[in-house]
């Protein structure tokens, strides 16, 4: 019989989807603080903003931070649970090593 690996071992499991919820929760607040950001240096540069330009500044600002920091931390979750090393490379054999 063969042991459980990576993200297939439930405890290995829920131990990293809780550090990927904790780091998107920290992020979650670091991109709430670059709204802010966005949003000062928007009404320093060009006076008061229309409602439309404020809530599609908070969307696109908001969304693209997460979005970015979404897609890194499930790298560095299927690389620290050791879930990259479980997948088969069919090419190993087709792909000449010696150049």
């Amino acid at each position: 019989m063969t042991r459980k690996q990576a993200l297939d071992d439930p405890q290995i499991a829920a131990t990293a989807w809780a550090r990927f919820r904790r780091i998107m929760a920290w992020m979650a607040l670091g991109g709430t603080i670059c709204v802010g950001l966005a949003l000062a240096f928007l009404h320093w540069r060009v006076g008061s903003l229309p409602i439309h330009m404020a809530i599609a500044t908070v969307l696109g600002v908001w969304l693209t931070f997460m979005l970015g920091t979404g897609l890194m931390a499930l790298a560095f979750l299927s690389s620290g649970t050791g879930h990259d090393e479980q997948v088969m490379d069919r090419l190993k054999d087709e792909v000449p090593l010696d150049d």
